[in-house]
């Protein structure tokens, strides 16, 4: 019989696509959302991109689960052979308490965890990110952040999103060196992740781009991120599952370092036709707009920034090679597109 995962967060823009990538290797899914109503807005997203569609219904199963209440979680993970935890909170804008973000990551990882360890999981793969690895001023080598590098929650400079995914994955570490030894652990740690929406559902990550192509800002901030495709994210979480090599390791899943500047410039030349600004906003009139605005304010400690990721050991243990970024950009403007009808 096909292995079963639970697969957490499932109705996220990430992990729709390992949902997809799971059905398409032959794993059953059992995945966790909010709602029963999310559950089956993921099964219509799903089943036109299977080649069996039929998977969506025989191989794909939803439980209803909070990331702060205790409710369901052990009937959740019966006969589950593996986890994949995604959940996790992904504001647009911080919040003005931290512990908004901070709390369900901790608690909603350590519950995930737990719920595994109960049901005799110790296959566990952990969606991570990018930003619990390089908010520091230099990488330990000096040359590039690795995953030996890790953010530092003290630095002034740190927003709540990047604090929660740096305190959240610390402690899945943490719970499996002294609680679950016996655990085998992977986390996968994306950049800011773009690519092809699966329905209309895409959370924050690809909004960058709908306020992009939808032509709202005269001009964009000169701020950068580590990027990758989302396909290639779900196919590192699958290719965790199955490859011994990768247990108790982190992985950087990036392809470079993208820029708002560079994505302007991008879908401006995949679509002329359209009011895209492509000139880079001042840096200290963004300061100020700050002042007023929660968006802004979340990017203006890393304005004029560049910073150098590498993702050698996802190509070394995984065998990756990465879409190009353009790519990624372009199929997440022609889904926002298409979706929202922009």
């Amino acid at each position: 019989m096909a292995q079963r995962i639970v697969l957490t967060g499932a109705s996220g823009f990430i992990a729709k696509h390992i949902a997809l990538h799971l059905l398409r290797a032959g794993y059953r899914v059992h995945g966790t959302v909010r709602s029963m109503e999310r559950g089956e807005q993921v099964r219509e997203a799903l089943r036109p991109h299977l080649d069996e569609p039929a998977l969506a219904d025989s191989h794909l199963s939803f439980a209803e689960l909070d990331l702060t209440r205790d409710d369901g979680w052990a009937e959740a993970f019966e006969g589950a052979d593996a986890l994949v935890h995604t959940a996790s909170p992904f504001p647009m804008a911080q919040p003005d308490n931290e512990d908004e973000v901070i709390r369900p990551a901790v608690d909603g990882t350590l519950r995930a965890l737990k719920a595994a360890k109960a049901a005799g999981i110790t296959r566990v793969v952990l969606t991570s990110s990018n930003v619990a690895v390089y908010e520091n001023d230099a990488p330990a080598d000096g040359k590039a952040f690795t995953e030996a590098d890790w953010t530092d929650v003290d630095n002034a400079k740190i927003s709540p999103y990047s604090k929660s995914k740096t305190l959240a994955e610390r402690a899945a570490w943490d719970f499996v060196a002294a609680e679950a030894p016996d655990m085998k652990l992977t986390s996968i740690n994306p950049g800011l992740v773009l690519g092809p929406a699966l329905d209309g559902n895409y959370g924050t990550s690809l909004r960058i781009v709908e306020r992009i192509v939808s032509g709202r800002d005269p001009f964009v901030p000169n701020f950068g991120v580590p990027a990758v495709d989302v396909r290639d994210v779900a196919d590192m979480h699958v290719a965790a599952l199955s490859t011994p090599e990768a247990a108790g390791k982190r992985f950087l899943a990036v392809n470079g370092w993208l820029s708002m500047p560079d994505m302007a410039r991008i879908l401006k030349k995949a679509h002329p036709d359209r009011k895209i600004a492509t000139r880079r906003a001042p840096s200290f009139l963004l300061r100020i707009v700050a002042l007023f605005d929660a968006e802004t304010r979340t990017i203006v400690p890393n304005l004029d920034e560049h910073k150098t990721v590498s993702n050698a050991r996802a190509r070394q243990v995984f065998g990756m090679e990465f879409r190009p970024l353009e790519e990624a950009v372009r199929a997440s403007a022609e889904s926002v597109i298409a979706h929202k009808g922009i």
